[in-house]
């Protein structure tokens, strides 16, 4: 319904008129001037009259009526008093205006008739009363929709059982191709949808969107109203107008239950050609990491590529997300992957200065192909632990130390390139670290970031890093170098064994 005739009387609306006014997009933020224009079309009687009838205040309709007021007048939205004593479910009111003959097929300005209303509160002793006194029971509001939709979308199972009972039921479409059942569901009226089934035919009928009942369950993440569909013979993979899925839109929506609840109904988890994303790859864009987890539990592809050509570890990258990116190389996907441009995940993170995650896939690259290289040699190689962000350990914190102070205070430019070369960094992840240039001194950071990057694959080994930088050092020709660090530990363990002392 629209704004009501007066300020005061806004605080007066029961919930149910609340929820008419944001049904068809009625402003609740009634201005004083637009409460003064609803009066305009009303006599002071006639206004009094109304009031009253909302108020279910029988003495005063009593003395109005016999002053001869028009029962049936109108405010400038088209209600008349017989549908705010319905609205409120006023049942002596509603009486009176029936035994005086009020109008029955008024239509406010959305098209509501009394029946509408009544069937929109759920009230049937209301319902039966407009029934007996003649009113259309098959009156179609401005959506199309008769009471028995009315009565579906608030879920109001009495009515619907009554409506049956009375040979109301119908499956016709309201303007928008909604079906009752279409309503029920996505509303998530169970009781509602499991009585619709018995008297169903066409479980997979199409709304305007090309959006099924069990699809606009799904969307609303109605979990009992999906399944009742789905054992009703529901279709699980039909398409929407869109070319979305159910799958799709519990994913965009987060509804991780939902996802669950498909998957283990045997949904589709390869996209249609007309998708532009797999599921995966919607996942990612929402940012939905239980979800992810999910999909790939269920070995969904994790290298399928969307209409770009872009992995889901392409969509990750771009978007700087450090926990999903961690999700998508501890699952192994294929970091050589190229998208339609050309460029692998690695190089879109870098393009787009995401320092973090260039790091990662690094840092994943050179895992792999260690693990690669080590498979069925019986050594110490072990993922245990696996991850690939930035450690932050208190066990690892002297040796990082150790190895910014190289970087920053030893290590000249391009130096840290030598070295990257000695420990077989290609020359894609060299230009990758080298990338986030922030001035003259970038190489420092640069150096740093390489360095902590071998130091993720030395402690995956299970091997001595102190050990292995020094080693490396004097075989890669920075053999000063070498012994500051052997200088540094030293005092490190002496400052060590004060402390302990």
């Amino acid at each position: 319904m629209g704004p009501l005739p007066s300020g005061e009387e806004e605080e007066e609306l029961p919930a149910m008129m609340k929820g008419l006014n944001r049904l068809f997009g009625a402003r609740e933020d009634v201005m004083h001037g637009d409460a003064a224009a609803n009066h305009n079309s009303l006599l002071p009687d006639e206004r009094e009259f109304q009031r009253a009838a909302k108020m279910n205040n029988l003495e005063t309709m009593e003395k109005l009526f016999k002053k001869s007021v028009n029962i049936n007048a109108v405010d400038t939205l088209k209600r008349t008093a017989l549908h705010f004593a319905v609205a409120r479910s006023h049942t002596s009111a509603v009486d009176f205006l029936l035994h005086h003959k009020a109008r029955l097929d008024m239509a406010d300005q959305h098209g509501l008739t009394v029946i509408h209303l009544a069937a929109w509160t759920g009230n049937l002793d209301v319902m039966r009363k407009l029934v007996k006194a003649g009113a259309d029971q098959k009156a179609k509001n401005e959506k199309g929709r008769k009471p028995f939709l009315l009565a579906s979308e608030k879920g109001h199972v009495d009515m619907i059982n009554n409506s049956i009972a009375l040979k109301l039921f119908t499956s016709e479409k309201d303007q928008e191709g909604n079906t009752a059942l279409h309503l029920a569901a996505k509303n998530g009226h169970s009781e509602v949808v499991e009585i619709l089934l018995k008297h169903w035919e066409e479980i997979n009928d199409l709304n305007q969107n090309g959006e099924t009942p069990f699809y606009l369950s799904v969307e609303g993440g109605h979990e009992k109203c999906a399944e009742l569909l789905l054992e009703a013979g529901s279709d699980i993979n039909i398409l929407t107008h869109n070319n979305s899925s159910a799958l799709q839109i519990a994913i965009q929506n987060g509804h991780l239950s939902l996802v669950t609840f498909l998957i283990d109904k045997n949904i589709d988890l390869v996209p249609k050609p007309e998708q532009k994303n797999s599921p995966l790859h919607l996942a990612v864009i929402n940012n939905h990491l239980p979800v992810v987890k999910t999909l790939l539990d269920a070995n969904h592809d994790i290298n399928f590529l969307n209409h770009r050509q872009e992995s889901p570890l392409h969509l990750a990258a771009d978007l700087g997300n450090v926990e999903l990116v961690e999700m998508l190389l501890k699952a192994g996907c294929d970091l050589k992957t190229m998208d339609k441009n050309g460029k692998t995940a690695l190089a879109v993170a870098s393009r787009s200065n995401y320092a973090l995650i260039v790091d990662m896939i690094i840092k994943a690259e050179r895992y792999y192909a260690t693990e690669q290289a080590h498979l069925g040699h019986g050594d110490d190689w072990s993922d245990f632990g696996l991850s690939f962000k930035q450690d932050h350990s208190i066990q690892t914190k002297q040796i990082r130390s150790s190895l910014w102070n190289l970087a920053y205070n030893h290590l000249k430019p391009q130096e840290w390139k030598k070295l990257a070369l000695f420990w077989k960094f290609t020359d894609e992840q060299i230009r990758a670290i080298e990338e986030q240039w922030t001035g003259k001194t970038s190489y420092k950071e640069h150096g740093h970031r390489m360095l902590l990057i071998w130091l993720h694959g030395i402690l995956l080994a299970h091997q001595n890093p102190v050990k292995h930088i020094y080693e490396d050092l004097v075989a890669a020709g920075f053999q000063h170098l070498a012994e500051k660090i052997r200088a540094q530990s030293s005092t490190d363990v002496e400052s060590r064994k004060c402390e302990i002392s």
